[in-house]
């Protein structure tokens, strides 16, 4: 017999899961003084599906017998075929690919699967990470091409209308890690230099301007400055009546508390303005914030700005600065937004994440969530929902129970 590939049986059993049925199990295999080799259990609405693989002892009739009579007494199938040696090495170019949909279709599954198998990879083991209030599953795949089924899972993913992430699967995932993030239409629901343009009565030039800088078909210095200038003579005031009003987006909070909790450290950088993102800073906790400051005078607004601008280039920069603060390499980044001028952030980034984002945003970061909930965001980390449904309860945080 080959000793660098003994003997071994794989032990598989299926049934109805109740407590008791793994201690009975390996209660009956210490008795034959086996080796374990590897273990996986999982159990789908009540089934379970229990694969042990186990060295082969002395006597490995006696051990089969023993494991049906238990399978038996446990009202459950059992599965006994012989081998050697353990599972292959996973192949190089491991990734990890969540799926997010609400809700998930078949057809999204298959068309995952499919590219997949297309590709030349294998899916060595599925998981699902969130039930409510959207279907998260992640797959671990091995020899892949991160780049190559990145784009073709987007493709896919933009035809059947679900949300696909391929990240590496490297120890940095495991890590502490930093996250920026836009503001408007990215952490708060909605643009806040409209809510302020409200105060002025120019809402309506302000929005289409601001729909033209985001979709990249203007200047976003020269189109902020243009904004601004509206709204001169607003009182100060409306600044703070503009705060109460601003609306979280969904499940930012917890996204937020979360990570935090685990060590992660969060900036915002915004084209807006910092007497919003430094009170926004302030109330979530976030570490670092960023933004452009409006000029006021004799308590109304002048319609100038003071200092440089925070553009696109300087959304990059300042994620570099606030990574070199923290200390974690440029890689260890997470960068969200929406718009045209999150684009030079989202690259720099580690993991680049288009948030309900314009197409072109969509197009050039390395994954989008199109769905309403921001903390979505931490299902690509590896992260469970019952993972931070149990955390939060440990603090007497009580979330919704999910629909059955």
């Amino acid at each position: 017999m080959d000793q660098t590939r003994p003997e071994t049986l794989l032990l598989t059993l299926t049934g109805r899961d109740r407590p008791g049925v793994t201690s009975a199990v390996f209660s009956t295999l210490s008795r034959a003084g086996v080796e374990v080799v590897d273990v996986e259990q999982i159990v789908l609405r009540g089934r379970l599906v229990l694969g042990v693989l186990v060295t082969v002892p002395r006597d490995a009739r006696r051990l089969r017998e023993a494991v049906e009579q238990t399978a038996r007494g446990l009202d459950m199938d059992v599965e006994v075929e012989e081998g050697t040696g353990d599972n292959p090495s996973r192949r190089s170019g491991r990734v990890h690919v969540t799926v997010i949909g609400a809700p998930l279709r078949a057809t999204a599954m298959a068309a995952v699967a499919g590219r997949i198998a297309d590709s030349g990879a294998n899916i060595d083991r599925i998981e699902r990470m969130a039930r409510y209030p959207v279907t998260a599953i992640e797959l671990h795949v091995s020899g892949a091409d991160p780049r190559a089924l990145r784009t073709v899972l987007a493709t896919e993913a933009s035809r059947e209308g679900f949300d696909v992430a391929v990240q590496p699967a490297d120890i940095l995932r495991h890590g502490m890690r930093l996250i920026v993030m836009d503001v408007d239409s990215t952490l708060i629901q909605g643009e806040v230099i409209e809510m302020i343009a409200a105060h002025a009565g120019c809402e309506a030039e302000v929005a289409e301007v601001t729909e033209r800088a985001m979709r990249g078909e203007l200047d976003f210095e020269e189109s902020l400055r243009s904004w601004v200038a509206l709204l001169e003579g607003v009182p100060e005031t409306a600044l703070a009546e503009v705060y109460e009003a601003v609306e979280l987006a969904p499940g930012a909070r917890t996204m937020v508390r979360t990570l935090r909790r685990l060590g992660y450290r969060f900036a915002i950088v915004s084209g807006g303005f910092t007497q919003i993102t430094d009170r926004l800073a302030a109330e979530l906790g976030i570490h670092f914030a960023r933004a452009n400051e409006l000029e006021i005078v004799d308590g109304r607004l002048t319609g100038r700005i003071v200092g440089a601008v925070v553009d696109r280039a300087a959304k990059a920069q300042a994620l570099r600065e606030f990574a070199g603060e923290v200390g974690v390499d440029v890689g260890s980044t997470i960068a969200i937004g929406d718009g045209a001028n999150d684009l030079d952030m989202l690259a720099a980034a580690g993991l680049g994440i288009a948030y309900n984002a314009k197409p072109m945003v969509r197009d050039a970061a390395d994954t989008a969530v199109n769905v309403p909930y921001l903390d979505a965001i931490m299902y690509l980390l590896g992260i469970t929902r019952e993972e931070v449904e149990a955390a939060d309860a440990a603090v007497g945080i009580v979330t919704p129970a999910p629909p059955v």
